[in-house]
């Protein structure tokens, strides 16, 4: 029996880091382009001729001037904070107190954690992201249902317990000990469990004594196979509150490096106010930084110097930030990071925004060899553009004169309706 189907359309092709390369040289996009795939796999990507011609036996599927990507990779999201996106007026620490804590206290009750897990999840595949890196709460069952309904649908992701134990409220601590033997029995049983990866995950340093890092930092040396994911330089009375808690660190980086939580499977979220030195360790240590665009705006945090850090070669990755971020949709986030940097002076181009939102998420988490890129090998999950979705971005879409301006005004106009479909390891979502 053959299961292979061809996807017909035009399709978005990454050879290279179009952030540090031209990106002409990097990206390109065939117009009469076409992806066979099989067996949950990418079996090959080429003309739509030439492998109908090869393939006569496979069903097609045609998506006519629709874009196909890699699907969109979410690099740094709270999936418990689902509930509470997009509220209003507050700064970090503030904003964690007022709507944050109390919203993850909910997440002890199984059923609700699984309802906001699923709520998630089809939020995201509804926008297009197919993968993603959450954070979960200091509950174990957050992580577990995560992970269960990632399952059901599936999906390749990465999550881990959210780990505090000071500065927050006591029905939301653990202790250095049971963080270590929480984090140690989840990873135990989930990491490599079908498309589950887990990361070991302190919230940040105001978050966690000392202890609690150091013990993360054993963990992590033990199973060196996960990633490590937390919070760097987010604002900038967060990093005066870093200063006070830590005052031996060097910087807000030194928090993590004393206690062994850098290295090139650190994942950092943020990374907007860096010193010098932070930026040399970083570089030097292959970590990577994932921008969240939304919510540095949403939150009044900063600006992302992305290019000058993309010039150091540091694995960069794009995220919602969900629910600190305003958005589910990573075209929303293509936006904002295009208009933060030019902000900063930079004018982004659309390849290299998609190429963040897909190859360069997937580096970010070390999933470059699973997903990220249409190649053969690959894990077949796609998402597909529509890149005439409504009537504003089709009447500008339809004046363009190459592809990429043809591309550029779904970046920034588009949401849900420009998904036009979603492909999960072989299985359309949409039928």
């Amino acid at each position: 029996m053959n299961n292979q189907t061809l996807l017909l359309g035009q399709t978005f092709e990454a050879h290279a880091n179009p952030m540090t390369l031209p990106w002409g040289d990097a990206v390109s996009v065939n117009a009469t382009g076409a992806v066979l795939i099989d067996d949950r796999k990418i079996l090959r990507v080429g003309s739509a001729a030439a492998l109908r011609e090869e393939h006569p036996a496979a069903r097609v599927v045609d998506y006519g001037t629709h874009l196909i990507c890699p699907g969109f990779v979410d690099a740094h999201v709270h999936y418990p904070q689902t509930a509470m996106i997009a509220s209003w007026g507050k700064q970090l620490i503030d904003w964690l107190n007022s709507y944050t804590f109390p919203e993850e206290m909910r997440f002890e009750d199984p059923a609700y954690a699984r309802a906001i897990a699923a709520r998630y999840l089809d939020l995201a595949l509804d926008h297009g992201t197919t993968t993603m890196c959450s954070y979960a709460t200091i509950h174990p069952i957050s992580v577990e249902a995560f992970f269960e309904q990632a399952a059901a649908r599936g999906m390749r992701v990465v999550a881990g317990k959210t780990c505090m134990d000071r500065n927050a409220p006591a029905d939301l601590c653990d202790t250095a000990q049971s963080a270590y033997d929480d984090s140690k029995s989840l990873l135990e049983r989930w990491h490599g469990k079908g498309r589950a990866h887990y990361a070991i995950t302190p919230r940040f340093s105001p978050t966690s004594t000392p202890e609690q890092l150091v013990a993360l930092g054993a963990l992590w040396a033990e199973h060196p196979e996960c990633l490590m994911q937390t919070h760097l330089s987010e604002q900038l009375t967060e990093i005066d509150w870093v200063r006070r808690l830590y005052p031996q660190a060097r910087d807000y980086l030194d928090t993590y490096e004393a206690h062994g939580l850098i290295g090139e499977r650190a994942v950092f979220g943020h990374a907007i106010h860096l010193e010098p030195r932070e930026i040399d360790r970083i570089a030097e240590t292959g970590t990577a930084l994932v921008h969240c665009p939304t919510s540095n705006s949403f939150i009044g945090s900063g600006l992302m110097d992305v290019a000058g850090l993309a010039a150091r070669h540091i694995p960069l990755g794009l995220a919602t930030d969900t629910g600190g971020g305003s958005s589910f949709s990573m075209l929303r986030t293509m936006a904002a990071a295009y208009e933060i940097a030019q902000l900063r002076g930079t004018a982004l181009h659309p390849a290299q925004l998609i190429w963040l939102a897909t190859a360069g998420s997937a580096r970010s988490l070390h999933l470059h060899d699973h997903l990220g890129t249409l190649a053969a090998g690959y894990d077949a999950d796609l998402t597909i553009l529509d890149l005439a979705s409504t009537p504003a971005i089709a009447q500008r879409s339809h004046e363009a004169e190459t592809i990429w301006e043809a591309v550029f005004p779904t970046i920034m106009m588009g949401d849900d309706r420009a998904i036009a479909d979603v492909w999960i390891a072989g299985n359309r979502r949409r039928s």
